[in-house]
């Protein structure tokens, strides 16, 4: 901030802006809930000044404008599921709340898109897709809370990748509200639209460092009318490629979801938190494999027929077909296991990106050294393998405060000599932020600061963050 612009009260402004926006908009000093303090980074929560919870991107500028006149610094919040502490504030920020800009504003058939606005919970687009006959392929186990803003600023990446890409894909259009309060509003529907820089790649991905997200136009697709999903178990990672390269080939368009357990996964969450596993004996490796087609009768089939294969030609060891949505579900809630914070207890866990081909080289590597460099360590593997992403916790049992510098420099340091990168889908904010070099170029860095400053010079709207 420029220290030769005066500056006005913060109280003064604040008043001013409660008495414009509504005594509910802004809350200040001991109004401030709880929950606007941290994210699920598992951060020290942090107080702001104040809470502002405007209604529109005009309530977001002159919230903005006020800030700016104080001199304060301002943070955008969303469902606050975030991992990596981008939405946390500091003492004497003003958090931005999105949480009452909610509210899907428009479906359109005819386009195939739906805009809303960005504090809608993400399980509510994808309900409103789904009563209009379509469907909105995003999807998080945080999504009943996690707010759609959020998955578009830190560009979420979730469960079908493989098929239908991460959220940048998703997005033909944006309204945000830049750091000095201008509000750039975008609201393309159109999947060609070359006329000039596509601006809406600036904010996506950028963890509201850039501008705040208030409204967004996501692209819909046809309504799955079929879904198989089978949990196979292989000897090895060779059989994994294998599976994956014929998913790809012998599935096409109905491959959805490509999700790999290693065996220290496996064995928590069938023992320690007593989940009942589908799969009978001892595999080198599990795999949920989900397709989806637009016919039932013909896809199943399909479907069964490449497993069939697979089996014939000693591919899987063995293999369970989901016979009802259900069953489907029981197979998710094994990949996506509820219980297993609760039985490992604190942890820390990471979200990395690697080649394919290199990711059980990973493991082999990263589980002893994580044994050998801190006494008592364990760690479960699993993740998006289809997508290059790769999921890990590491925790010592019994220590209420987790080793996590030690953790990281392991973790890392591995991610660095592979070629990979430390956040495939989570973000950087600020846990993740000194090892942003493992993953980028200097020259990548400095154009990433380039770009903060020519867009916020004063560096007041989320500062610290990513860079």
């Amino acid at each position: 901030m420029d220290t030769t612009k005066r500056l006005e009260p913060p109280e003064q402004l604040l008043g001013a802006l409660r008495r414009k926006l509504g005594s509910q908009a802004v809350l200040i000093g001991t109004d401030v809930p709880p929950r606007n303090c941290n994210d699920r980074s598992g951060s020290l929560p942090r107080t702001p000044l104040a809470v502002v919870r405007p209604l529109d991107a005009a309530g977001v500028s002159e919230a903005i404008t006020a800030c700016r006149k104080a001199g304060l610094s301002f943070v955008p919040q969303g469902g606050l599921t975030g991992h990596c502490g981008g939405a946390v504030p500091e003492p004497g920020w003003v958090a931005i709340s999105l949480e009452r800009m909610v509210g899907i504003e428009e479906i359109d058939r005819a386009s195939a898109t739906l805009t809303v606005k960005a504090g809608t919970p993400l399980e509510t687009v994808q309900k409103a897709a789904d009563e209009a006959a379509l469907f909105f392929p995003l999807d998080l186990g945080s999504r009943s809370s996690c707010a759609i803003g959020g998955n578009v600023s830190t560009n979420a990446g979730g469960n079908r990748v493989i098929r239908y890409g991460m959220t940048r894909e998703l997005v033909l259009g944006l309204e945000v509200v830049l750091p000095d309060g201008t509000i750039i509003t975008n609201l393309n529907k159109l999947p060609k639209n070359n006329a000039g820089y596509d601006l809406k790649h600036l904010f996506i991905g950028s963890e509201g460092t850039l501008g705040i997200i208030t409204r967004v136009v996501l692209r819909l697709f046809p309504k799955p009318q079929s879904t198989m999903a089978a949990l196979c178990g292989v000897a090895d990672y060779a059989a994994i490629i294998a599976l994956l390269d014929s998913a790809r080939r012998g599935l096409g368009p109905l491959l959805s979801a490509f999700e790999v357990m290693w065996p220290d996964y496996w064995e928590v969450i069938t023992t320690s938190a007593g989940v009942r596993p589908p799969l009978g004996g001892r595999h080198g490796l599990y795999v949920l494999v989900e397709a989806r087609g637009s016919d039932e009768r013909v896809d199943a089939q399909q479907f069964e027929a490449w497993l069939e294969g697979l089996m014939g030609h000693g591919v899987l060891t063995d293999a369970a077909v989901a016979q009802s949505l259900a069953q489907t579900q029981a197979f998710w809630s094994l990949r996506e296991c509820a219980e297993l914070g609760q039985v490992i207890g604190p942890r820390v866990s990471y979200d990395i990106g690697l080649a394919v081909a290199r990711m059980d080289e990973f493991v082999r590597l990263c589980k002893p050294s994580l044994t050998a460099g801190i006494p008592g360590c364990d760690s479960a593997h699993f993740g998006h393998i289809g997508d290059g992403n790769l999921h890990l916790v590491a925790w010592v049992k019994g220590l209420p405060v987790q080793p996590k510098a030690a953790m990281d420099a392991i973790v890392y340091g591995l991610v660095r000599n592979m070629g990979g990168s430390i956040s495939a889908e989570h973000g950087i904010g600020t846990l993740k932020k000194q090892w942003l070099g493992y993953a980028r170029s200097a020259g990548e860095i400095a154009l990433m600061r380039t770009l903060k400053s020519a867009l916020d010079a004063d560096h007041l709207l989320n500062p610290g963050k990513v860079i």
